[in-house]
């Protein structure tokens, strides 16, 4: 018999994904300001950083805490296919948009298309990663939140190229950083808003079980474990990065 599923908020966890999705953005700007090679061309290692930080730490990591923020009132667990495949989409997503836009900053249309094209890809990422979690049952959708979700999705990440490429000072990437969290942030939740998910056992407390599934009491020291690790060698590379200059006008 369906019925549908009971469930709460760990507001511990909601504030935990915020918390990545700034530092992500935070970290995502601050090597956006170094895209540029001294020969004129890219700094792919830079380009990929901004990936790393924007599309893994601050949009997957913080979508799948905000997933594991949801308790439900039965046993469920992830696909690492799909939780895995959304991370790889995310980052190079995040860079392919990144790398698009910085050939020619200046140029509107082509930052709305960067915009859209890395809006899309968040919302591929969130719904692919929605849809690696396994319960005994199935999700309805509320197809106008859906469509919200989406259209956050673009506009956050047209502001988000914009705020890449315009974000000149220490103070100015803290505060477009806590304005991206929040709209990352609101992209997520609206689209789990959307959804609403139906039992179809009397085993409510039952867990899938297979090949390539992990309990979702398995997956919070996983994801923040691997965040943490992450962020901790983003961070580190930035900081390398910016003593480098110094480094060199020392020994001119």
């Amino acid at each position: 018999m369906n019925s549908t599923v009971t469930t709460e908020w760990d507001l511990g966890l909601v504030a935990l994904s915020f918390a990545f999705a700034v530092i992500g953005s935070f970290l995502a700007l601050s090597a956006a300001t170094r895209l540029r090679a001294d020969g004129g061309g890219l700094d792919w290692a830079n380009v990929l950083a901004v990936g790393a930080a924007l599309g893994g730490v601050g949009v997957w990591s913080m979508h799948f805490i905000g997933m594991l923020a949801l308790q439900m009132d039965v046993g469920s667990s992830y696909s690492m296919l799909e939780t895995l495949t959304s991370l790889v989409a995310a980052v190079l997503a995040t860079a392919g948009s990144v790398a698009y836009a910085a050939r020619r900053p200046e140029s509107l249309p082509r930052l709305l298309v960067a915009g859209f094209l890395l809006g899309m890809s968040v919302v591929v990422m969130h719904y692919l990663g929605m849809f690696g979690l396994k319960i005994y049952g199935f999700i309805t959708w509320d197809m106008a939140l859906v469509g919200a979700s989406m259209l956050i999705a673009v506009v956050a990440a047209t502001a988000a190229l914009w705020l890449a490429f315009n974000s000149k000072t220490l103070g100015h990437r803290v505060a477009a950083s806590v304005v991206m969290g929040i709209a990352v942030c609101a992209m997520h939740y609206t689209g789990m808003a959307a959804a609403e998910f139906v039992c179809t056992t009397s085993q409510r407390a039952a867990i899938p079980q297979g090949p390539g599934l992990i309990s979702t009491m398995r997956l919070p020291t996983l994801v923040v474990g691997a965040t943490v690790l992450l962020t901790l060698l983003l961070s580190i590379g930035q900081v390398v990065q910016r003593r480098r200059p110094t480094k060199s006008r020392r020994f001119a």
